[in-house]
């Protein structure tokens, strides 16, 4: 019961944080704009894609060729505030992870 109590209130703080906040309203304001989530899906998908590939002797190219296809996209205020926000997001949670395994010595 303790656990599960001290896991509502993380859920709590992190729901109340600065970071969590900003990153819903910037979501929300993606999701106003018509197509602009899928767009950023796209991006998302592209990136992760050229991240994981393992085609590495050509791999400088396409990433310079993968920024030039998105720099006009990259530079709409939306979708370089949305994407700031989500990284700001994501490495609060990763923080909270890493904290927690490391915490319970967990490997």
């Amino acid at each position: 019961m303790e656990v599960q109590e001290a896991l509502d209130q993380l859920v709590a703080a992190i729901k109340n944080s600065d970071i969590y906040l900003e990153y819903r309203r910037r979501s929300e304001q993606v999701d106003r704009t018509e197509d602009l989530r899928e767009k950023i899906n796209e991006y998302r998908a592209r990136n992760f894609e050229l991240q994981n590939t393992s085609h590495t002797e050509d791999l400088l190219d396409v990433m310079e060729e993968f920024e030039r296809q998105y720099e006009k996209f990259r530079e709409e205020p939306v979708v370089e505030e949305f994407l700031s926000a989500e990284l700001a997001f994501c490495r609060m949670m990763q923080d909270i992870e890493v904290r927690l395994a490391e915490a319970v010595d967990f490997e």
